[in-house]
């Protein structure tokens, strides 16, 4: 690591003009909290391997920005040369650098791997200090990495239409029309699962993530994809020619977007111009919070829309099929915990899912028979592997036992991961990729007995995550008004948890975004103990329309429809703390989750879910 750290400060000190600091994001050139191997450079930087942050690197100091998330993988990975800014806590890097550099400080970044709205932001908060944001011509972090992993070359795919939903032509007619709306002539496309979806294309050049690394520019009568064209097959170049749409190299981008800027962007195989449009406008549009900064600077910055993409609400109503996968996905886990339930009973000698008692000590009488939390989760995936459509895990699982469960974004590593263990908690937080759809659900298990503080705590976590699920509330409402339903439970005993789910979060960007009829959000609310236990209750929702008595307001009202499927374990729960609203809550969720999961049991799994699903009650 201070090889790598002295190499880019002498990259630094050489540089036109010399710089007093480069940031280095997490982020590809698609603003991507995902990225591939080639893209990790933070990481290759830092050494630290979650996927939100920013490194900081002066003449003599080197620091990481991370959220609540990661503070104690930080904590364990970061070197003794790097310095911790726990974000919520410590200053923003903005502030930091602003107080702590000097004036006129040039700070160096990769215009490509860093959003639109972040530069403008920290352009604004260096200018106090005629401090420069300098955008490097080249990323120097590639100059000092050796060995960096190539380039993916993955052929794209076609994604069906019976999957897929909408076809492109039906999906550019309405993007055109909120063009026409917004008066604009062009939206410059750059994340990933956004071109994925316009074009109903799949790429594998992301673990985990169904995407190809593409660019797209539409306008109101033309329709670019920029991808690299060893991955075009023939029968894909044919599908986009059927469609209208041009195919040119991933590099073209750059050159063309300055094209755009001047009205001079046409489509080879056609003579139609620009002039012909139906737009009479100088406008474009850009999402920026997708768009990198490269992109936008070949714009005119006082003829852009800055606003959030109109593709969002669109790729967000795909639901008959998202349903169906999380039926299957349910059936999966569960057919998990039936397994789990029988393996740590006979290798662990653990009272199991339904009894509270201490296990007897067992050991399993050989290496080969120990269960980990890598073997556990290879388990799981081979379950999920046989349901129909299934194409890969969504995200690597975060299988954790014990202090583990604490760390929020743990991932097992094969010969550093932890046994199995009767007497302590298990966290599973997992999902896959369908053709018809991603899932995503967390479960947290105890097989031996929990202690009191255990329950109380898990308790409360599922105390919250049936108040966010029940929620009623008015149109315009954002995630970041809800987010305190999913906490106040935990509150009550002076507990937290420092990650927001999707969409519903007590972080700033959550508050400009109104949830909206068929959006899908996680309710996803935890608790973490560090060095003892973690635990997390997640399910996907959908927003639908509410019935309501009233209508105040005339705004009409939302609530939640769960799609997940897995029954909650009983025995960490504290029925007497549960009010006779959330007792019947999970009878009757639990009641749903016997009948939609009984077609993929058979009798030995149906036995488990229908013990695992009981009525339960308080004696008064």
């Amino acid at each position: 690591m201070s090889e790598i750290l002295s190499s880019l400060r002498s990259l630094m000190a050489s540089h036109s003009p010399p710089l007093d600091a480069l940031v280095v994001p997490s982020e590809d050139y698609h603003q991507s909290e995902y990225v591939s191997a080639r893209d990790k450079r933070r990481e290759f930087v830092s050494g630290f391997t979650g996927s939100a942050g920013l490194a900081l690197i002066t003449k003599n100091e080197a620091r990481l920005w991370t959220d609540g998330r990661y503070f104690l993988q930080a904590t364990q990975q970061l070197s003794n040369e790097w310095t911790l800014m726990r974000m919520g806590e410590d200053p923003l890097l903005e502030v930091w650098m602003s107080d702590n550099l000097s004036e006129e400080a040039n700070i160096g970044v990769d215009p490509w791997c860093v959003s639109v709205d972040t530069a403008n932001r920290w352009n604004k908060s260096f200018a106090k200090k005629n401090q420069k944001l300098i955008p490097t011509t080249t990323d120097l972090v590639d100059e000092v990495w050796q060995n960096r992993p190539p380039s993916q070359t993955s052929p794209l795919a076609v994604h069906p239409l019976e999957f897929a939903g909408r076809s492109v032509p039906d999906k550019l007619e309405e993007l055109r029309s909120k063009l026409k709306q917004e008066n604009a002539r062009g939206y410059v496309i750059a994340a990933l699962d956004e071109v994925a979806w316009l074009y109903n294309i799949r790429g594998t050049d992301v673990a985990y993530c169904p995407v190809a690394h593409a660019f797209a520019i539409v306008t109101t009568d033309s329709a670019f994809l920029y991808v690299d064209k060893k991955k075009v097959s023939d029968e894909v170049s044919e599908y986009f020619k059927g469609l209208g749409v041009e195919v040119r190299e991933y590099t073209d981008v750059i050159s063309d977007v300055a094209l755009l800027a001047s009205d001079r962007l046409f489509l080879s195989f056609s003579s139609k111009s620009t002039k012909d449009m139906e737009v009479d406008s100088d406008w474009l549009w850009v999402d920026p919070a997708k768009c990198c900064y490269a992109l936008y600077s070949k714009l005119d910055a006082d003829k852009v829309l800055l606003q959030p993409s109109p593709l969002s609400l669109p790729k967000a109503l795909k639901l008959d099929g998202l349903k169906k996968a999380h039926v299957r996905d349910g059936a999966a886990v569960v057919q998990y915990l039936v397994w789990l339930d029988q393996q740590m009973q006979e290798l662990y000698g653990a009272s199991g899912y339904f009894l509270e008692a201490e296990s007897n000590k067992k050991k399993p009488t050989s290496e080969t028979a120990k269960l980990t939390e890598l073997t556990v989760s290879d388990k799981l995936e081979s379950l999920r592997a046989a349901k129909e459509h299934f194409r890969g895990l969504s995200f690597p699982t975060i299988s954790s036992v014990g202090s583990n469960a604490a760390i929020i974004h743990y991932s097992p590593e094969a010969g550093a991961c932890a046994e199995m263990d009767p007497d302590k908690i298990y966290l599973c937080d997992s999902g896959a990729q369908y053709l018809d759809g991603t899932t995503d659900i967390t479960r947290t298990v105890h097989f031996g007995k929990p202690s009191a503080h255990e329950k109380d705590c898990y308790t409360a976590v599922f105390k919250g995550h049936v108040a966010l699920g029940n929620a009623r509330f008015p149109k315009g409402t954002s995630g970041y008004t809800l987010d305190i339903l999913a906490r106040a439970p935990l509150w009550k005993y002076g507990l937290d948890y420092r990650h927001g789910p999707h969409q519903v979060s007590f972080r700033p960007h959550a508050r400009n975004v109104p949830l909206q009829a068929s959006m899908t959000v996680t309710d996803e609310p935890g608790y973490y103990e560090d060095g003892n236990f973690g635990i997390r209750l997640e399910n996907v929702l959908v927003v639908n329309d509410a019935e309501t008595e009233f209508n105040f307001g005339d705004k009409g009202y939302l609530q939640f429809e769960h799609i997940t499927w897995a029954p909650y374990q009983v025995k960490l729960i504290n029925l007497e703390q549960l009010t006779q609203e959330e007792i019947e809550w999970l009878n009757t969720y639990h009641l749903k989750c016997k009948d939609i999961l009984a077609p993929f049991m058979n009798q030995t799994e149906m036995e488990w879910l229908k013990k695992a699903t009981e009525p339960v009650s308080v004696l008064v």
